[in-house]
């Protein structure tokens, strides 16, 4: 049985949901144990008891330990399969944080996988449905990685109540090595029971700051009326991206604002990725056995994802300084 010290690194749900899906492609019984050890509140959050159930029910897993405020859990993994799963995280939980839990598994399946999910598509401390979309999926169908992603309904903190559908066909990892990409800034910029304009200054802002730095940018505007009442804008370019969200009290230039400010470090830089997609790339990285990318700056996230893609696979990384990159490969 593979043991795993959950408070590693960044010690965060990150190590859960990397540690049980690999656990997963592997058929191998793993214990995880001091999850989220350092935060305030350790222990598993209801967003992570839903990530759990999901990659349990794609392979069949039993498991033990699984409770709010578990801090330690056992994971039994059998065969990945299709499955057509309705997820319901039941708070503001992120949806792209629980999909990333479920994408490695997910192509080692016989069968395609179908999601729905309810929950947070735009929420703090997680990448936004529109990354995930536009930054994450585009980078990984470069290694093989099928999948395709519907934004049916969009979920702010506190009430969440978004809908995203998503399907994920079976496929075959390749390597690749992720060089910069220069395309035109695009993104889109949102708003649920709030005034028009509020989407509308979020994009303008972005767009404006870009444009005087010499950056064609074009920047969609969608208002709508969900339940969950919010803003947030999300730019991409290539394979970087930033995401902002509004909130109350915060002026929609500055939301606005925000997300291109961070757009500019990405464009002016030479890495080929941003320093949040890394981190999501290294465990396909690792499963697929060759490959390599620059980024701007090693995160917590990446090291410890690092560290625990060695741990459960035969593979190491090299990690190389070149002039102001990082560059991370497959030995």
């Amino acid at each position: 049985m593979i043991e795993i010290d959950g408070s590693y690194g960044e010690g965060g749900g990150q190590v859960l949901r990397t540690a049980l899906s690999l656990a997963a492609i592997l058929g191998e019984d793993i214990i995880i144990s001091n999850i989220r050890k350092n935060r305030p509140k350790p222990g598993i959050k209801p967003q992570h008891l839903a990530s759990i159930e999901a990659i349990a029910k794609i392979c069949d897993a039993e498991v033990e330990g699984l409770h709010p405020g578990s801090k330690q859990i056992s994971f039994s993994p059998l065969e990945i399969r299709g499955v057509d799963l309705n997820i319901d995280i039941g708070t503001a939980g992120s949806i792209p944080l629980l999909i990333q839990c479920i994408m490695p598994a997910a192509i080692y399946s016989d069968t395609r996988v179908k999601l729905s999910i309810r929950g947070g598509t735009d929420v703090a401390w997680s990448p936004s449905v529109d990354y995930l979309k536009n930054v994450t999926l585009k980078a990984l169908s470069k290694m093989g990685y099928k999948s395709n992603i519907q934004v049916v309904g969009r979920g702010y903190y506190p009430v969440g109540n978004g809908l995203v559908k998503m399907e994920i066909e079976p496929s075959k990892l390749k390597g690749h090595d992720f060089e910069k990409v220069s395309e035109k800034v695009s993104g889109i910029s949102h708003c649920s029971n709030l005034p028009e304009h509020v989407a509308e200054r979020q994009a303008s802002s972005a767009a404006e700051i870009l444009q005087d730095a010499g950056f064609e940018c074009d920047v969609e505007t969608e208002c709508t009326d969900y339940i969950s009442t919010g803003s947030g804008i999300t730019l991409w370019s290539g394979l970087a991206g930033s995401v902002s969200l509004g909130k109350r009290g915060l002026p929609a230039e500055k939301v606005g604002a925000k997300a291109a400010m961070d757009m500019l470090g990405n464009l002016k830089s030479k890495a080929a990725v941003d320093e949040h997609l890394s981190d999501q790339l290294i465990p396909f990285l690792g499963l697929a056995g060759e490959g390599s990318l620059t980024t701007g700056k090693l995160s917590g996230h990446s090291r410890t994802n690092i560290w625990l893609t060695e741990q459960l696979l035969d593979i190491k990384f090299d990690i190389e300084k070149i002039e102001k990159m990082i560059r991370i490969s497959v030995r």
